[in-house]
């Protein structure tokens, strides 16, 4: 529950770090931040393998680049069903979700890195 909890909040320090870097997304507050990680939680828990799957002939034949389009499908749902989070356009969405996606590695390298000095 702990290292879920601690996930939740590097990716919501990521989605606000993203919309800081990207200038066609808002993010108004830390607290709409918390609510877009938990949907993308939830969304990358149930739904997104599901879709991955259908659109699976279309993923292989674009060599891959269609799961781009999925995330920006569900980034653009995520701006739909929360308060305080807006994306601009579908090319918006491509570029945070390329970007959360790098900024969140890089912070879970980085926590990893110093659980490993910790021990």
């Amino acid at each position: 529950m702990q290292k879920r909890l601690v996930n939740l909040l590097i990716n919501s320090i990521a989605v606000v770090i993203t919309a800081y870097i990207l200038p066609g997304v808002l993010v108004k507050g830390f607290m709409a931040a918390f609510v877009v990680s938990m949907w993308l939680a939830v969304i990358n828990t149930f739904s997104r393998p599901i879709l991955a799957f259908l659109t699976l002939p279309k993923t292989l034949t674009t060599l891959g680049l269609f799961i781009l389009i999925l995330n920006s499908a569900l980034i653009l749902m995520i701006d739909q069903l929360t308060v305080g989070f807006y994306v601009n356009n579908w090319l918006t969405a491509i570029a945070f979700s390329l970007i959360l996606w790098g900024v969140n590695g890089f912070m879970m390298n980085i926590l990893n890195r110093r659980k490993l000095k910790w021990k």
